[in-house]
């Protein structure tokens, strides 16, 4: 039902190079881009993330309760690239780990410009 979604940044470059490198992590790349806009996805037919410079010309923030969940398929997955995120300079959110639901393995954390987004997988119980 997602087609994509879009977070705005006041630094395209800087966001560019975190999420090229933290995108990588799990297959996806530069799908789409232009001066104010640059998408990844693993595959066309997916659902991507994108960032971009608002079109209204104010400055970007972080939506209050707004967030951004990427969906892989093991722990170890989950682990990486929320160790990877916070390499890249990423702030923790909540570390990764096992959650309120049986099954449910997550971790929060917000980018370079203060969204937030969270990497998890369902496991079995």
């Amino acid at each position: 039902m997602i087609g994509y979604l879009t977070l705005g940044t006041n630094d395209i470059e800087r966001a560019a190079t975190f999420y090229d490198a933290l995108l990588a992590e799990i297959g996806a790349r530069r799908f789409m881009e232009s001066e104010r806009f640059i998408a990844w996805a693993v595959s066309p037919g997916q659902p991507s993330l994108g960032i971009i410079k608002p079109f209204d010309g104010q400055p970007a923030t972080a939506g209050n309760g707004t967030m951004v969940a990427l969906v892989v398929d093991s722990n170890e997955k989950v682990d990486r690239l929320y160790a990877k995120a916070l390499a890249l300079g990423a702030t923790d959110e909540g570390p990764a780990g096992q959650r309120g639901l049986t099954g449910f393995y997550a971790g929060y954390f917000r980018d370079l410009d203060g969204n937030k987004l969270n990497v998890f997988c369902w496991t079995q119980s």
